[in-house]
């Protein structure tokens, strides 16, 4: 590491964190500044790493319309398809102007985006700030990317939800300000639908949902955010009514197209044991329409027996499956399509496979993979998402495909209960105590079925209390993902041999 300050250079060498001796004096640097570090990854640690130029590119482009103005140089030994070896990342305007390169030229119902910096400092006294960028096009699809403390947040979380509060709400005011009566009904999902936007939000220690940080949820932040949009988004309306109104046009239209699809969908779902001939084995739920419903893939008939009475009936489904289903890429498609398990399948879900997949058709809103856990759940649980990967990937892409997290353990200390996911967990509350009475009792989960309702209720069907994992696909690498998948399911199992050998090595704890 070389670091250049006061027009003089300075060098210390580390390895695995231990510095190899005292820092250095390199001589004079009148025309540098900051610092400079260069490393190679150990292999006895990483392994046969090898660096991906283009995952690497898009973070160093990233970091520089994160912090506008900034200049980046970059440079690149590897040659990679169309990541360039050499380039230059300045963005003066940030998020402003990465959103136009980003729209490359499209279509869009204001001509500048509404876009904006405000330092929490001087508004509110706390350290941080946040910036965004807002424009909405009929020519894509909307999206949302934020960060937090230049981190990716692709779960979104409250800075997120500050940022589409204040802009829901500004544009209903501005509705009832020109006496457009139907704004009342705009939801965030119209404002996502052709909206495409950046959130760049810093504060101090952020609170984050899990170790992978993918969505944040300092709850400071929600009201920081709106509290800041808010008023430069009135202002921005007021400022351009030409783009205003456009955009409030767009909005009412989505609004009225939302509503006539969930009027449709209202009415197919009455109908749908008719027109889909559904499976007898399915516990179907009682709503009307597909928002907030849930359908279990539930692992054998004796785990649908806890899971029919732990339900909400009017929003919660169940379908048993029997065993192991068809692994879809060691088989023909004529195999696919008989197959009892996967017809039943997608009968229940209302939805065809491959390309006559229509996610419009989905039945419902959260499709949740409940299998044991155990090695022969995650087996059954693999198949489905490989499953779910080949034949019906709209629904992943679309966020709708989830795992559930039923815990191995149950502890009690007479009148309290604690329910923990692993052993290492099981052996904090151990030590920890429980705070009860007594000795800790420990029952050990071997299935869903040995859990009663209410264990299977509190722990993992209940929203209020239950953790779910979204199943998503990595946008920075959606190939690699598709190779992974077809390296450990396919029908080769020299593939599977070399995963196995490349990887067996970063395994801490085997249970078998």
């Amino acid at each position: 590491m070389q670091v250049a300050r006061n027009k003089e250079l300075y060098e210390q060498k580390f390895s695995r964190g231990l510095p190899l001796g005292p820092i250095q004096k390199i001589g004079a640097a009148p025309n540098r500044r900051g610092t400079n570090v260069t490393f190679h990854a150990d292999p006895e640690i990483f392994g046969s790493l090898k660096f991906k130029p283009a995952r690497l590119f898009k973070s160093m482009r990233s970091k520089a319309y994160l912090f506008s103005g900034v200049q980046i140089r970059w440079k690149s030994a590897i040659e990679d398809g169309d990541t360039p070896t050499e380039a230059n990342f300045h963005f003066p305007g940030g998020l402003a102007d990465y959103l136009s390169e980003t729209l490359n030229g499209a279509s869009t119902y204001a001509e500048n985006p509404f876009a904006g910096t405000v330092d929490f400092q001087e508004r509110f006294g706390v350290p941080g700030k946040v910036d965004w960028a807002i424009n909405w096009t009929p020519s894509r699809d909307g999206f949302i990317q934020s960060y937090c403390n230049t981190v990716p947040t692709p779960e979104g979380g409250t800075h997120e939800a500050g940022f589409w509060a204040a802009v829901l709400k500004g544009i209903r005011a501005y509705g009832e300000l020109t006496n457009n009566r139907k704004a009342k009904e705009i939801t965030r999902e119209d404002l996502i639908t052709g909206g495409c936007a950046l959130v760049s939000c810093f504060i101090r220690e952020p609170e984050f949902v899990g170790q992978t940080k993918d969505r944040l949820a300092t709850n400071e932040a929600q009201r920081l955010v709106e509290n800041s949009v808010r008023d430069h988004f009135d202002n921005w309306l007021a400022a351009d009514t030409k783009s205003a109104g456009a955009i409030l046009d767009f909005l009412v239209l989505r609004a009225e197209e939302r509503m006539r699809r969930r009027q449709e969908k209202e009415t197919q779902r009455k109908t749908a044991t008719k027109k889909l001939r559904l499976p007898g084995k399915l516990v179907d739920c009682s709503a009307t329409n597909r928002a907030g419903t849930e359908l279990f893939l539930v692992e054998g008939d004796s785990a649908g027996g806890s899971a029919k009475m732990a339900r909400d009936r009017k929003t919660q489904a169940l379908l048993p499956l029997r065993g192991k289903i068809l692994n879809v890429l060691g088989a023909a498609s004529n195999k696919i399509g008989t197959n009892q398990e996967i017809n039943d399948l997608s009968q229940a879900l209302g939805v065809g496979l491959g390309t006559r997949f229509n996610l419009d058709d989905l039945r419902y809103d959260k499709v949740i993979i409940m299998t044991d856990a155990d090695v022969d759940g995650a087996h059954i649980a693999a198949l489905l998402m490989t499953f779910f990967f080949t034949q019906m990937r709209p629904m992943i892409d679309s966020g709708h495909l989830y795992l559930a997290c039923p815990p191995l353990y149950r502890l009690t200390q007479g009148a309290v209960r604690v329910y923990c996911e692993d052993e290492v967990e099981r052996n904090h509350w151990l030590e920890k105590g429980l705070g009860g009475k007594g000795k800790i009792d420990v029952s050990r989960f071997k299935g869903l079925g040995e859990m009663d309702a209410k264990d299977l209720k509190e722990t993992t069907m209940d929203p209020k209390s239950r953790k779910l994992i979204r199943v998503n696909i990595d946008e920075d690498e959606p190939g690699e993902t598709g190779n992974l998948v077809e390296q450990l399911m396919g029908k080769k199992p020299e593939l599977r041999f070399q995963y196995i050998q490349e990887n067996a090595k970063f395994v801490e704890e085997l249970d078998v």
